[in-house]
């Protein structure tokens, strides 16, 4: 990267109001290849400043800043809102209708496939009596109905976060309602941050206000709240894991139909051979096969009800009776603990679900909702119920329900669908792994793993090569262990009802807390939908030791791992706002007689918000010389999924003006594309430009708004911010002096804005550093044996193994220093 001034685009000029100023004001103006006419309209440009400022009537007697740049986080009071569908809410039809298209194939890919294999592990003992059938139809029917149709499509869509759904964003939700994080970075100007806002109703309710309160209050709660969220999406994780497997294999198995000589272990050595080429080639993303996801599940969906209808017609109409749940009843009746331990089975039938809500930023609600209403709910009900129609008359082949249903001239056609549909099905689940690793990460609950942004059009589409490998190695292990999709099954509906559990347990303290939903419709849904997502969670896990343990010890694994590094993480950053450095502190180094100021930029980064991270005290003490321009860098990730990039740097100067010290807070959604477009450096720097020529103008209108003279400026600057002397040096102030108190004039006000902008330039032209903190972390000493096999070996054995601050924001290694310090925690 170059070290020379980039040209200096004023066409989007936006002044960061930090003051917590209302509206802003926004500039525009066309560069110049001129300088004569560049320096006219940068003249212009601080007219505009000016006017747009002074346009405000502000009085600083009406401001009062949050300086939570180096206070201690506090509680904030105001208004919150809740975006309810997103950014692409107000799509036309015609974007919605392609939306919908395109859902099809990202979406629906596994719960599309679940028709290859339901009947089969639900009677894995055989049909012992054909009314059965129709009660196992009616429990599917119903299934679907209530799960998929009614609970995510048209409620748990709706508590997305501004377009972003899964376990993380309904996590997100209640942590910007409630103050239920564990790591104390919360500031007052996030709230500002337009995706961050909530719109509530009337705080009024008691119910709302005590849980809230609750959650606050209770550290457990806080902890079992993080729980919740690092078991779902562990649980998640898992599902990426045996989707392939059973998907795969199930559609591989159909080879069997027409050749009869195909052994069960040739099956599986063909679905690894499918497995480890569907892995291999994530890298390329999931952009370049996009456009053909669509049009094979959408032939999948045709070719699967229609099938379906002609079975019905040709074996058994009557099985539309299986409507009535009489059915249920009865099939539970005969049956009895035979009949609960099938419901592992049925419940195969909604695998996929959570993909509904995990996947809706890449769509919108209303399309998601379109295309499951008027394509995919259809087409499953109308295959369940011809394979039903089929078996009432075919009691046999209940092993091999789906291939022995396809009329014989559409079984090659389907046999090829049905094994591009699996990896569909496959890809899709896998894509949203790498995006659960992504949010992890972000949220600083998973150790630093690279992110590969795959595709310039589509920003949540990632790759992560280490998830990636690590998740091949488990699915050829589970393929090859397994061999059956019986047992396969049962470790799978593990993992899809906990998620799905847990969902429901977030959403009514969503519906609580953020919706005000009225007490009836809470308990409805608790006692229809939970009752029955509990009665599935309990018969899974009958199966526990039939490979029901599978999900749970992959589970186990990665909590550990998610936890330590969490763990150790706050640590860290509670052991950094305990040894922060003052802002007097900064000025008794920076003034030391022996320190000399290097020409040049340089960026310290840490992850402390609340101030000035300790290891720049052990830089200045090792190392006797600072550049001209320091900016602490913050790198901090919101509770909301992204943030816009006008929007992502919140700076603070650090006073006396004329040391050129600048705090910076770079906030990030948890699907905020990181240094792909425009490198970090460079954006940063203009926006400290942006920053430097908005806080100038407001001080310097507001003086002479008042006509008080530069003195009062300098007074009122001590009781609103926490700087210690004046805005501008002593001979401008005598300067200021002999005017009388007068108004500054323009010309004069033009030259110490420029001043300061050609310090800022010189500097980035002399060369930009990059200082990390290469920080050793030991268990302090008397510490216990837990305490250090935790921090001496589990967090530091991940660190070793993974990547560091520079990779992941692509720091150049030849202008990047990094100091040692030991952090004994």
């Amino acid at each position: 990267m170059s070290n020379q001034v980039p040209d200096h685009d004023e066409s989007s000029t936006r002044v960061h109001d930090e003051y917590s100023v209302g509206e802003r004001a926004v500039t525009d103006h066309q560069v110049q290849e001129d300088q004569e006419e560049e320096k006219e309209e940068e003249e212009a440009s601080h007219d505009h400043h000016e006017k747009g400022l002074r346009a405000k009537k502000l009085s600083w007697h009406k401001l009062r800043r949050y300086d939570s740049l180096d206070v201690e986080s506090r509680s904030v009071r105001g208004r919150h809102a809740y975006g309810a569908h997103g950014s692409k809410a107000s799509a036309d039809w015609s974007v919605i209708l392609h939306l919908a298209f395109q859902s099809i194939g990202i979406v629906y890919g596994d719960i599309g496939t679940s028709p290859l294999y339901v009947y089969s592990s639900t009677f894995a003992e055989g049909i012992k009596h054909n009314d059965d059938i129709l009660g196992v139809l009616s429990l599917i029917f119903y299934t679907i109905t209530l799960i998929p149709l009614i609970k995510y499509v048209f409620i748990v869509l709706k508590a997305n976060d501004n377009g972003d759904g899964g376990t993380f964003a309904l996590y997100s939700l209640i942590c910007r309602y409630a103050k239920v994080g564990l790591t104390p970075n919360e500031q007052a100007e996030d709230r500002d941050v337009s995706n961050f806002e909530l719109e509530l109703p009337s705080n009024s309710l008691k119910r709302a206000s005590k849980l809230k309160s609750k959650l606050e209050n209770t550290k457990f709660a806080k902890y079992f709240l993080l729980f919740a969220t690092m078991l779902g999406t562990s649980m998640v994780i898992g599902d990426g894991v045996l989707t392939p497997c059973i998907s795969v294999l199930s559609a591989v198995g159909g080879i069997k139909e027409a050749k009869s000589t195909m052994s069960q272990d040739m099956i599986v050595w063909i679905s690894v051979a499918i497995l480890i080429c569907l892995f291999m080639v994530q890298r390329f993303g999931t952009d370049k096969v996009g456009y053909s996801f669509a049009p094979i599940i959408c032939v999948w969906f045709a070719l699967i009800a229609g099938i379906g209808l002609h079975n019905f017609v040709k074996f058994d109409p009557s099985v539309v009776k299986a409507i009535n749940p009489k059915y249920i009843f009865d099939y539970f009746h005969r049956n009895k603990k035979q009949a609960w331990i099938s419901l592992g089975g049925i419940v195969l039938a909604i695998t996929g679900t959570e993909a509904l809500f995990a996947d809706v930023g890449h769509f919108t609600v209303r399309s998601i909702q379109l295309s499951m209403c008027c394509v995919t709910y259809p087409a499953l009900i109308m295959a369940y119920t011809g394979q039903a129609s089929f078996l009432r008359k075919h009691n046999d082949v209940v092993s091999d329900t789906f291939y022995k249903s396809i009329p014989k001239p559409f079984y090659w056609p389907m046999f090829v669908v049905a094994v591009a549909a699996a990896i569909i099905a496959s890809q899709a689940m896998i894509s949203g792994t790498f995006s659960i690793v992504q949010q992890s990460l972000s949220l600083g609950c998973f150790p630093r793993v690279k992110i590969v942004h795959t595709s310039t059009k589509y920003e949540g589409q990632v790759y992560v090569p280490e998830v990636n490998y690590l998740l091949m190695v488990a699915c050829v292990a589970v393929t090859l262990g397994f061999k059956t999709t019986t047992k396969i099954g049962n470790a799978y509906g593990i993992a899809v009802v906990f998620v799905m559990t847990l969902t429901s347990s977030f959403l009514v303290l969503i519906m609580i807390m953020i919706w005000k939903t009225n007490i009836l419709l809470i308990i409805t849904y608790v006692v229809i939908i939970g009752s029955v997502e509990l009665l599935y969670l309990s018969s899974v896990l009958y199966k526990f030791d039939q490979g029901g343990y599978l999900p749970l010890a992959f589970a186990g694994l990665l909590m550990a791992v998610m936890f330590v590094w969490n763990n150790v993480y706050r640590r860290k950053y509670y052991y950094e706002l305990d040894h922060k450095i003052s802002p007097e502190k900064i000025k008794e180094i920076t003034n030391e007689t022996n320190l000399c100021r290097l020409p040049g930029l340089a960026m310290f980064y840490s992850e402390l918000v609340q101030g000035i991270p300790p290891i720049f005290k052990h830089y200045a003490a090792n190392v006797p010389a600072l550049h001209s321009v320091l900016v602490f860098v913050s790198i901090k990730s919101l509770p909301i999924s992204k943030v816009p990039p006008e929007e992502r740097f919140l700076f603070r100067r650090v006073e006396p003006r004329n040391l050129y010290v600048f705090r910076c807070v770079a906030r990030y959604g948890y699907t905020d594309v990181r240094n792909e477009n425009e490198p970090f450096e460079k954006m940063l720097f203009e926006k400290l430009k942006e920053f430097m020529r908005s806080e100038f103008w407001l001080f310097h209108i507001e003086t002479s708004s008042n006509g008080s003279g530069t003195r009062e400026l300098v007074d009122h600057q001590n009781n609103v911010g926490d700087s210690k002397e004046g805005l501008i040096t002593e001979e401008e102030d005598e300067n200021h002096g002999d005017e009388d108190g007068k108004e500054v004039s323009k010309e004069k006000r033009h030259e110490m804005l420029d001043r300061e902008i050609d310090e800022l330039d010189r500097a980035w032209r002399a060369g930009v550093v990059h200082l990390i903190g290469e920080n050793e972390v030991v268990a302090a000493k008397g510490a216990g044996i837990g305490k250090r096999i935790m921090i001496d070996y589990a967090y530091n054995f991940l660190k070793k193994n993974l990547r560091q601050t520079d990779k992941v924001f692509d720091i150049p290694h030849k202008r990047l220093l990094k100091v040692g310090m030991t952090y004994e925690l």
